[in-house]
């Protein structure tokens, strides 16, 4: 469904997507408990006192306890070492008990990311990360996919904006969002482009995007003329924006809360789409706070169910 250009984008929130996913995980995992004894569980490990990744953690392990599956979290000290980090995952992965596991990103500087995430088993590796779990996702295979682009490709379906022989642009390249939900979009046969900072004239390129995805950690960068007229923007950008000038540019009639936000707390959260301006030309956009964050953590608890039925051949 393409929508007609209009002076106001409509907002694809995340919440109602979320709620109705993870509501059909908890009453998978109430079958799972009821008919075969099996409670999924999921272990977060956090390393450094960060309070962004705390409240990411936070918000998980919420979300655990909404659907009926166990969770554990371990705190670890910033000054925590690559050995002593991996001495824990490799605990976690020898215990039977545990269905996935999750460590949280980013880590400190003396700890070599890569390392860590390879030792992860990859059947219990729920954010979906490992090489191995990486390979299958780009065969077209997937056991398990990365939560956020997993979400993006599920906020589109339910609302019902086709995939399938539209013009989709990714601007990001990361391992976490840009290169796998390209993949994804390419397995549902969108013509994808990639862009990146090498890519010349960005605007010309993703002016042809009916389906434009942001995930480049810039606030604003998208700006109106980015966009073609009726386009669905996807914003997966998380930034903190603590200036009030800038506040009232970008958010336009939404201004005043965000400018009551950063008095109350020194800072509002925006995405990497100028939203006033995108609002002015996009068909759809997803809002920052509330939008693609959302499916994330929706996401984790379906992998961490399908870690639990996979490992037990169920």
């Amino acid at each position: 469904m393409m929508a007609q250009e209009q002076s106001q984008a409509r907002l694809l929130e995340g919440k109602q997507v979320a709620d109705a996913i993870k509501q059909e995980v908890a009453r998978e995992v109430a079958q799972l408990r009821d008919q075969h004894g099996v409670t999924p569980c999921l272990t977060a490990v956090l390393v450094v006192d960060d309070p962004a990744s705390a409240v990411y953690v936070r918000n998980k392990v919420r979300a655990c306890a909404e659907v009926g599956i166990n969770s554990q979290k371990i705190d670890l000290p910033a000054s925590t070492t690559s050995a002593e980090l991996l001495s824990v995952v490799q605990r976690l992965k020898s215990n039977d008990d545990v269905d996935g596991i999750l460590v949280q990103l980013p880590l400190p500087k003396q700890i070599d990311d890569s390392q860590i995430i390879e030792a992860i088993d990859p059947a219990k590796d729920v954010d979906a990360f490992h090489p191995t779990n990486v390979g299958y996702l780009a065969m077209g295979r997937p056991r398990f996919v990365p939560c956020t682009p997993a979400g993006i490709i599920e906020l589109l379906d339910r609302n019902q904006i086709a995939i399938a022989g539209a013009n989709a642009c990714v601007v990001g390249r990361s391992q976490i969002v840009g290169r796998p939900v390209a993949s994804l979009l390419l397995q549902r046969h969108a013509t994808v482009t990639i862009c990146h900072s090498k890519t010349r004239d960005l605007p010309s390129v993703t002016r042809q995007a009916d389906i434009l995805i942001a995930a480049i950690g810039r606030p604003g960068f998208i700006r109106g003329d980015f966009i073609k007229p009726g386009a669905t923007v996807v914003d997966v950008g998380v930034n903190q924006l603590s200036n009030v000038d800038q506040a009232r540019e970008f958010f336009g009639a939404e201004s005043n809360r965000r400018i009551e936000a950063i008095e109350k707390r020194g800072y509002t959260l925006i995405g990497d789409v100028h939203p006033a301006e995108a609002d002015l030309v996009a068909g759809y956009r997803t809002p920052v706070p509330g939008g693609v964050g959302l499916l994330t953590v929706a996401m984790l608890m379906r992998n961490t169910l399908q870690a639990a039925k996979w490992r037990r051949n169920l």
